[in-house]
């Protein structure tokens, strides 16, 4: 009797072997789940976009700028005031962008000149072209003199400009076929007080660009300064055939 008890136990013992814990069966694949979907989640998840990650105040700014200039411009200037005026320099800029990104034009402007009298401002070249960009795009010429003439006002030795900055601004112009602000804004690029000579991207910008909004007189003229930098190295007809090869 008992040898036979024993045998009935151990069989008993190998049919049902030792198994983990409720808790412990549980745990281990919902931490691999976790791990598993935050993984997932990281990949897909999207760089956040420059100007957009706007601040809950940059925001209630935007609709009360928007409001007051579509209902009340007469209320303008109290919103300036009243909430404009006290946002920080990253949130200043953010409210610029944005109502560039909606072409809010004028909205836009309003907000660059009172930018233009913080403590902290300095002119950025390619801030400059994205605005001037926008207005241009919107038909608003006047607008983008305007401001062509604020950069000018802004242009001292005691800053620092890109050569590739100008030439960007220089690309802007000449799509909007603006062959006058072209030259003038090559002519600051020849000046000492600018310190950024153009380069040779920029004489081909120049002279192909130009050519291309039938300005061939103003071609001819930065042609000719070409060649007094590089002379001959810098053989415009050679490229154009290699390109068209």
């Amino acid at each position: 009797m008992t040898t036979t008890t024993q045998t009935i136990s151990s069989f008993h013992f190998l049919k049902n072997p030792w198994t983990p814990t409720t808790t412990q069966t549980i745990l281990r694949p919902m931490n691999r789940t976790i791990r598993a979907a935050a993984s997932v989640r990281s990949l897909n998840r999207k760089p956040l976009q420059k100007g957009r990650n706007l601040s809950i105040e940059a925001i209630q700014t935007i609709q009360a700028l928007k409001l007051a200039y579509n209902n009340d411009k007469s209320l303008l200037d109290q919103v300036f005031r009243s909430k404009f005026s006290r946002l920080l320099k990253f949130d200043m800029t953010a409210v610029l962008r944005e109502l560039l990104r909606q072409n809010h034009c004028l909205l836009a402007l309003k907000v660059f000149e009172d930018i233009r009298v913080e403590h902290w401002y300095k002119p950025k070249v390619l801030l400059y072209n994205d605005m001037i960009q926008v207005m241009a795009s919107n038909g608003f010429i006047e607008e983008v003199q305007l401001l062509f003439r604020y950069l000018e006002s802004e242009i001292t030795g005691d800053l620092q400009f890109k050569t590739d900055e100008f030439n960007q601004l220089l690309a802007t112009l000449i799509s909007f076929k603006l062959g006058g602000l072209v030259m003038e804004c090559y002519e600051w690029m020849k000046s000492v007080v600018v310190g950024c000579e153009p380069d040779r991207s920029t004489f081909k910008l120049l002279v192909k660009g130009l050519e291309s909004i039938g300005e061939f007189e103003l071609s001819v003229v930065v042609r000719q300064d070409a060649y007094k930098f590089y002379g001959e190295s810098l053989d415009f007809e050679a490229e154009e055939e290699g390109i068209a090869s």
